[in-house]
């Protein structure tokens, strides 16, 4: 290969495969170091340089110049299948790191095929798959298909890179809220908490540190228009706009929306939180299997136990009356009324205090 093809191959491995010159030259370079050794059967002594600008090889055994002629057929196709394998995995060390810098942030690509029940996709220049744990329960996609998924995992395996990719993790909503949210992108509304069971509903507290923005009307936008985008994204799935605050007396009855709380008692101690609603509340604030309050509670961080306003009112009188027991049974037996049953023949006495009374 003479020196302006050398330059030209370098040049288009650069643009194509994103790969940087000096790594392409550097494989070049191995490989023809290698080939020499093999050739010549020699020590470690061949080198092999190539000018980044001219293109011009340098092959040294020792102080001995070497005329790249030398090398032979066989050499040059060894040296072949090397730089075939070092662009190969400079290509897959290009593809990792791009996809390692963005682990965590939603990606489109096209349904390219399926294999069992997971979902390859074809993001352009790489593969990745979509496992069925990691897609949103009740949703089918067709080969050709557009979708969108957060980058979950990238690993290296062999010479290639393994991406996976998730439609049900938190953090897919969380990107979806950044994209449509401006504000959310700005910095301006915080996400402080989100709890989520994909496919069906997911809560989300929010927070603006500027008092003129109001942090769940930015979230709804004009209409409903930018949760309209976020819940066709998720193909229906529920969402709970909160708002958030550092006090538990006001976070949890936001949480556990749209259900009304009429009371609450909080145990700091065992961060345990009893809810007390109306009594035609406790459906809804439990929700459907419990997702409600499930929800609630991780969203929160507090274990909530929910209980009806007459439950509330059965548990005081049960305390009250258990409070007035022990307060009897704790007084001295010369405060207490004692009736001695009367022997025969004899009139009915009652004592009081050690005292006797005829009657």
């Amino acid at each position: 290969m003479d020196k302006e093809s050398l330059l030209r191959l370098v040049d288009s491995l650069h643009r194509d495969k994103e790969i940087a010159k000096d790594v392409v030259f550097q494989g070049i370079e191995a490989a023809l170091t290698t080939a020499a050794r093999k050739h010549f059967k020699s020590s470690e002594a061949i080198s092999i340089q190539i000018d980044r600008h001219t293109g011009e090889i340098v092959a040294m055994d020792g102080d001995r110049k070497i005329d790249p002629s030398e090398l032979g057929r066989v050499t040059a196709q060894t040296a072949k299948q090397v730089i075939i394998q070092k662009i190969r995995e400079a290509e897959r060390d290009v593809i990792y790191e791009d996809f390692v810098s963005r682990k965590g942030s939603i990606v489109s690509g096209t349904v390219q095929r399926f294999e069992g029940s997971t979902m390859v996709i074809n993001l352009g220049k790489t593969e990745g798959v979509l496992h069925k744990s990691e897609q949103i329960a009740d949703e089918h996609y067709n080969t050709g298909e557009r979708i969108r998924a957060t980058v979950f995992d990238v690993k290296k395996v062999g010479t290639r890179v393994r991406i996976m990719l998730s439609r049900a993790h938190t953090d897919f909503v969380r990107r979806l809220f950044e994209l449509e949210v401006p504000e959310i992108a700005e910095g301006t509304i915080e996400i402080k908490a989100l709890a989520r069971e994909p496919g069906h509903r997911t809560k989300i507290a929010v927070y603006s540190s500027d008092s003129n923005v109001d942090c769940v009307g930015a979230c709804v936008g004009v209409r409903g228009s930018r949760i309209k985008n976020i819940v066709d994204e998720l193909n229906g799935e529920k969402i709970d706009i909160i708002r958030w605050s550092d006090e538990p007396e006001a976070l949890l009855p936001n949480a556990l929306k749209p259900a009304e709380v009429s009371g609450i008692i909080l145990s700091s101690e065992n961060q345990v939180a009893t809810i007390v609603v109306p009594n035609d509340q406790l459906s809804l604030a439990i929700g459907k299997r419990g997702q409600n309050v499930r929800l609630a509670s991780r969203l929160t961080a507090w274990d909530i136990d929910i209980i009806t306003e007459s439950e509330l009112e059965e548990r005081q009188k049960a305390s009250v009356l258990e409070t007035t027991e022990v307060a009897v049974s704790n007084k001295a037996p010369s405060d207490n009324l004692n009736v001695t049953p009367p022997d025969a023949g004899t009139t009915e006495a009652v004592e009081t205090g050690g005292d006797k009374e005829d009657a």
